[in-house]
């Protein structure tokens, strides 16, 4: 647990508040606008998250105004188990966005965590169960109830089926499909009691998802999961681990012996982690930010997404797990590490200032600088 000294003034005056008042203390932050409220959970430790969260008084309002990312960090480091009631208040894009960011291994889904988020789902309401299942692609809730259950389809009387015996240990809902645990009965838990609540409301989708569970092969479900997920990734600002791959490239002679007119424009998307300011403003030691802080406004803001895009890629590139708290931080540091030292190569070798190459340069080719000049300083 984060200790209190690490929590922002304005949060730590709360938690002291609601020690003496709570009701002070919860009309304090009712008090706030709802992007108020988001900053202060944003800012807040995560694992200090849950006090926080105990004191907002509408809790409908807020939930579904936290960037997606920042809504898995605090499930996640509160513990689904205490976090469940917050997926309740979740939009469906939030809900598809936490078992994109966090129910992957590479570029394949993570069965035992997909199942995990699913549960928790579960443990929130069955408005939630279903609506998250309705949300999520359905080639994955193929993989998931593939990986939980055998299905056993009883064949038509034409086809034997006057003969037939269901197996053993079999669930059913209809007499029709009938589900094996792969491993454990209590695995069949909140598989039986979705697809119960698909039977009532959606008989079309229990129907289709039982048949593909028992007729198509897991693998290509796998693609064509990866292939949604990728394009939505894509629009969080997440490319592709072959795109992203692109940062490590040798640079070309043309990048290192001459500089651009003009940095290509980067266009602005919407954030799924909370940013309180500008990166230009948070590490005055490196050259880069030192460089971004002499910008106007406008060039400051565009060099933000700029480097946020960059610091994506090398999370996507270095396979650091979207879901944790601690990668996109990982990533913000070692880009601009890296960058900075291509900003000094480049600004040295043109003699011109840091600020006039910022201007110029992608944020990629200089990052391609500097880890070529990190490969050549090892390999000497």
């Amino acid at each position: 647990m984060a200790a209190i000294s690490e929590l922002p003034a304005d949060v730590r005056d709360l938690f002291a508040l609601a020690r003496s008042d709570r009701r002070a203390a919860e009309n304090a932050i009712g008090a706030l606008s709802v992007d108020e409220q988001v900053a202060l959970i944003c800012q807040t430790p995560v694992a200090r998250r849950a006090e926080l969260l105990d004191l907002v008084p509408e809790p409908e309002r807020v939930v579904p105004a936290l960037p997606e990312a920042e809504l898995v960090f605090t499930v996640k480091g509160i513990g689904r188990a205490d976090t469940a009631w917050l997926l309740a208040h979740a939009t469906d894009d939030q809900l598809v966005a936490c078992v994109d960011l966090d129910a992957w291994n590479d570029l394949v889904p993570d069965r035992e965590s997909l199942a995990e988020w699913i549960a928790t789902f579960g443990e929130a309401d069955d408005e939630t169960l279903l609506r998250g299942a309705q949300a999520l692609d359905p080639e994955l809730i193929m993989l998931w109830l593939h990986d939980r259950a055998e299905v056993v389809m009883k064949p038509n009387d034409s086809d034997g089926g006057q003969g037939w015996s269901p197996p053993g240990g079999g669930s059913t809902l209809d007499g029709v499909f009938y589900l094996v645990a792969r491993r454990s009965s209590d695995d069949l838990d909140v598989v039986m009691r979705l697809l119960t609540l698909l039977f009532e409301s959606d008989y079309w989708f229990y129907f289709r998802m039982l048949q593909s569970v028992a007729w198509e092969l897991p693998t290509e479900n796998e693609e064509w999961a990866l292939r949604w997920r990728a394009g939505r990734l894509q629009d969080l600002g997440f490319p592709s681990w072959e795109e992203a791959m692109a940062i490590y490239a040798q640079p070309r002679r043309d990048e290192l012996e001459r500089l651009p007119d003009t940095a290509p424009k980067v266009g602005e998307w919407h954030l799924p982690v909370f940013m309180p300011e500008l990166p230009a403003m948070a590490d005055a030691e490196l050259s880069l930010f030192r460089a971004a802080a002499a910008l106007d406004d406008g060039a400051r803001r565009a060099f933000a997404y700029a480097f946020l895009a960059l610091a994506n890629q090398v999370a996507v590139a270095d396979k650091l797990p979207l879901g944790d708290a601690e990668s996109i931080p990982k990533a913000i540091e070692k880009a601009a590490k890296v960058v900075s030292r291509g900003l000094d190569a480049l600004a040295a070798r043109f003699e011109v200032d840091p600020v006039v190459v910022l201007r110029r340069a992608p944020l990629v080719r200089l990052f391609r600088v500097g880890v070529h000049l990190d490969r050549s300083e090892a390999a000497s």
